[in-house]
Parts: C-alpha cells; structure tokens; sequence
C-alpha cells in the first residue's frame, strides 16, 4: 500500500515539475520572441502572406460554423421562449449570444484545429528537418523568421474573421426567424437592439486578439520542441489544438470575469 501511495504522489510530482517547466520554456519564448520584435526587416515581408494564410482562408470554415449556429440558436430560442416571453426576445438572445460568446469561442476553437495544428505541422517538420537549425546557422534569427510574422497576423486577423462570423451568424439567425418562426423583420430588430451595447462588440474583439495570440503561440511552441521525426510532428499537433483549446476556454471565463 505504501508502495503505490508513494507512486502516485511520485507521477504526480514528475508531471506537476514537467508542467512547470514547460511553462517556464513557453515563457522564456514569449520574451525572446518580444525581443524579435525589433528585426523587422526579418518578419516584416512574410507579414502579409502569413495574413493571408491565418486569416482570409480561415474565412469560409468560421462563416459555414456561424451559419448554423446563428440558424440553431434562432430555433432553440424560439423553443425555449414560447409561451413565456414576448416572441422578439429571440433576436435578443441571438444578438448577445452571437457577440459575447458563440461568435468569439466558436471562431477560435475552430482556428485551433485549422491555424494550430498546421503550423505546429510546419514548424515541426522544419524542426525534425534542421531546417531551424539551418537558419541559425545562415545567421537568421528564427523567431524572427517563423513565430513573429505568424503571431501578429493572427492579432490582426482573428478580430476580423470573428466579426465576419458574428454578423453572418446574427444574420443566418435573422432569416430563420423570418421564414421559420413567423417573425417579421422589426420585431426581431427590436429584439437585437433591446440589450445591445457598444462594448459588447469591443469585448468580442479583444477576446478573439487573445484567442489568435494564444492558438499560434501554442502552435510555435509545440512546433518548434517537436522530436522524433513524424510521430513527433504528429504528437506536436495534437497538443496544440488540446491545449490552445484549454487556454481558449479558460481565457473566456477570464475575460467575462474581468471585463462583464
């Protein structure tokens, strides 16, 4: 009995020291990839192409998600409020649904598996391939090179693909309501404009700034420790889009603790 109480208090302790570490190795990456920050002419040209490839192609698969879940939340919240409350309350809930939580959580959760993995993916391969080593070796600095452009394209974009997604979620929700609900147009834009603030989109935004620097910096990170040739690259993906997953979540509550 002894035994296996100390082996356990023993895997714990290794897993909680590993833990630390790699807390203590992501951290150090934050810093030195801040202090990257000042080579511009190394991470400025893939700026845009990193934009292009983390923000406009992710378009389609964010938009075809709020789709349906702007037409979902129509129709549950028309189920859930017959009867009960006044039938325009539907574009409430769908409006402020959509901004402070599907709309921004959704978007990333989705990105982490899209944006995450595939440069965890690439970074890895690099990695197994020396190919980081081969940039240090040409006197590049490698953060410079591939964890800059790749973070502030996804600061950048994120907020603009989630406010894609909000609209055409409100949107799709919008057009349910009118053709399924037997809703006319200004009782669900009375609804939508009943609670609406301001800061409500202000507070979306700020959550998906968070969320891209999160789904990339885990991707980086995992990316970039990758061994063990493919199985290492696969195993760096799938820890990516897990734990940017765990951080997405945690800084939603974070965020609507501080913020609301």
């Amino acid at each position: 009995m002894l035994e296996r109480v100390s082996g356990a208090l023993a895997l714990v302790g290794g897993r909680t020291i590993t833990a630390l570490q790699g807390m203590g190795q992501a951290w150090a990456l934050l810093m030195a990839s801040a202090a990257s920050l000042r080579n511009a002419d190394v991470w400025l040209p893939h700026l845009l192409p990193q934009m292009a490839r983390i923000g406009v192609a992710s378009v389609p698969i964010a938009l075809f998600i709020a789709t349906f879940t702007g037409i979902v939340m129509s129709l549950q919240a028309s189920y859930t409020l017959t009867g009960t409350i006044p039938v325009y309350f539907v574009g409430t809930l769908v409006g402020k649904t959509m901004i402070l939580e599907l709309g921004p959580v959704l978007t990333a959760l989705t990105l982490a598996g899209r944006v995450g993995a595939n440069i965890s993916a690439e970074l890895g391969t690099m990695r197994v391939t020396e190919q980081v080593d081969a940039l240090e070796t040409l006197a590049y600095d490698p953060l410079a090179y591939l964890v800059v452009p790749r973070v502030l394209a996804a600061i950048l974009m994120f907020p603009i693909v989630v406010l894609l997604a909000i609209a055409l979620g409100i949107g799709s929700g919008w057009i349910t309501a009118l053709q399924l609900l037997d809703m006319s147009s200004p009782e669900f834009v009375k609804g939508l404009r009943l609670f609406f603030l301001p800061w409500d989109v202000w507070f979306a935004v700020i959550k998906s700034v968070s969320f891209g620097a999160v789904v990339t910096g885990v991707g980086c990170y995992f990316g970039l420790r990758t061994e063990r040739g493919a199985e290492g690259v696969g195993r760096s993906a799938t820890r990516t889009v897990v734990v940017a997953s765990m951080l997405i979540l945690c800084l939603d509550a974070f965020w609507a603790a501080t913020l609301l």
